[in-house]
């Protein structure tokens, strides 16, 4: 059976981009079919990215059947899976997130979790001089995906392996890491073709802090203006997307990448409560700035107080 290979719901570059490049490897160097798929549309930077690499867009799907063989890219949180996961046949997990536990496999299976910034950076060791091998494009994804996740080395996330080896292979694509970059997130600024709900839901995931379930939603901009714009409806329409989600609060952050601060939205007296406890905020108004906070993985949500 060809083996599937996704990452996490709402992809961002790195769940776009991953999958591609593991795949790769699996049909061209380990002679193991495998076909990367999306578990929902990719966002407007890993579009981009699709584009200006020449890569397909993988299909989208929703569940997997049971025994489908399968490895997890870019998360290893149950919610952000199929909710028929544990059915499948998990053969590997490549990760960069704290482990959360809950996944159930058939038998011993490949986990390489680590504390860098991005999948692509580990999948770039794991693949090691096959990756002489690979097209133009793969390589082209797995750089995209460092500068995505590492937000141009300006994320707390950032790691020596993750410069050294973005800077490798930008060298290797003739490619200006600073020039390339602003390309990018210039395509993940731009939102306006998308609804409230789908930009609340665009890059976020769910949290429970004492009891409280968030959905902990990010924005990384280089134009946070466009939806600081929006807020007023942004706000109204947490309360849809809390109603159908399940969850009792939407946390949404519109992180500016060039002045490397987030900026929150705050609806009510328990989001104030959230940015007072979890970072010292004074708040006096429906938003509140943040200096410094740019990634959820590290000083988002391990911080949540309520």
């Amino acid at each position: 059976m060809t083996t599937l290979v996704f990452g996490h719901k709402a992809p961002d570059t790195d769940s776009t981009g991953s999958p591609i490049i593991w795949s790769w490897y699996l049909n061209e160097i380990k002679g193991t079919p495998a076909k990367p798929v999306l578990l929902g549309e990719p966002n407007t930077e890993a579009a981009f990215v699709l584009e200006r690499w020449s890569l397909e867009k993988p299909e989208i799907i929703s569940d997997v059947a049971a025994d489908t063989p399968v490895v997890i890219v870019d998360t290893n949180n149950p919610a952000e899976l199929p909710a028929d996961i544990n059915a499948a046949d998990i053969r590997a997990i490549i990760d960069h997130h704290k482990l959360v536990g809950g996944l159930e496999t058939k038998g011993p299976i490949d986990i390489r979790i680590e504390p860098v910034a991005c999948t692509a950076t580990i999948m770039y060791k794991m693949i090691g001089d096959d990756l002489a091998q690979a097209p133009t494009g793969i390589k082209g994804a797995m750089l995209s995906c460092i500068l995505s996740d590492t937000l141009e080395f300006r994320s707390p996330t950032t790691t020596q392996e993750d410069k050294a080896i973005a800077y490798a292979l930008a060298k290797d694509l003739g490619v200006d890491i600073t020039e390339y970059a602003a390309e990018m997130f210039a395509a993940k600024s731009d939102v306006s073709a998308f609804s409230d709900a789908e930009l609340i839901r665009m890059d976020s995931k769910e949290y429970e802090v004492e009891g409280k379930k968030f959905r902990v939603s990010v924005l990384e901009t280089t134009a946070p203006q466009i939806p600081l714009d929006r807020k007023d409806s942004l706000m109204e329409s947490f309360k849809t997307v809390e109603a159908e989600d399940g969850v009792d609060q939407v946390l949404l952050f519109v992180v500016d990448i060039i002045k490397e601060e987030a900026t929150l939205l705050v609806p009510n007296d328990l989001v104030k409560t959230v940015a007072e406890k979890s970072f010292g905020a004074t708040v006096d108004g429906d938003t509140v700035v943040l200096p410094g906070v740019m990634s959820r993985k590290k000083q988002i949500i391990p911080n949540l107080k309520v």
